[in-house]
C-alpha cells in the first residue's frame, strides 16, 4: 500500500481490519466529538449522521458520569440489547462505536477496539 495514503484512507484500513477480524461485528463508524460523522461502515438503512450523534453524546454524558462519580478517567462505553452489543471508546479526538451480535466474544472486541482506537487517534493527530 503506498505511504501517502490520505487520512480518510488509513481510517478506513482501521475499520475494514475490525470488520474482517470479527465476523460479529456489525457496524464501525468513527464520529468527531461533536457528533459529525467522519467514517462509517454500516448496513445500507442505517444512518450514519444520527448514529454519530447519539454515540457523540452517550460519549460526552459518560465522561461527565465518571468524572462527577470520582471513579478516574472514562475508558469505554458498553450497552447491552436483545440481539447484540454496543462499544463506544475514545480515540482522542474522535469516538469509535462498534456494533456486534449477540454472540459476540467481547473480551475480544474489547482488545481489537482498544487498539483501533489507539490507531485512530495517532492518524487524526498527525493531520492536525
Amino acid at each position: 500500500m503506498p505511504e501517502d495514503k490520505n487520512f480518510l484512507e488509513k481510517l478506513e484500513v482501521v475499520l475494514k481490519k475490525l470488520l474482517s477480524s470479527n465476523t460479529t461485528i456489525v457496524i464501525t463508524t468513527i464520529s468527531s466529538i461533536e457528533g459529525l460523522p467522519i467514517l462509517s461502515i454500516l448496513p445500507r438503512a442505517t444512518n450514519e449522521t444520527i448514529i454519530s450523534a447519539m454515540v457523540a453524546a452517550m460519549l460526552s454524558l459518560s465522561e461527565r458520569a465518571v468524572m462527577e462519580m470520582k471513579i478516574g478517567e472514562f475508558t469505554q462505553l458498553f450497552i447491552q440489547g436483545n440481539d447484540g452489543y454496543l462499544l463506544v471508546f475514545e480515540a482522542d479526538p474522535a469516538v469509535l462505536a462498534v456494533s456486534t451480535t449477540a454472540d459476540a466474544k467481547l473480551g475480544l472486541i474489547i482488545l481489537e477496539c482498544e487498539k483501533a482506537s489507539l490507531e485512530i487517534s495517532k492518524i487524526l493527530k498527525e493531520e492536525e
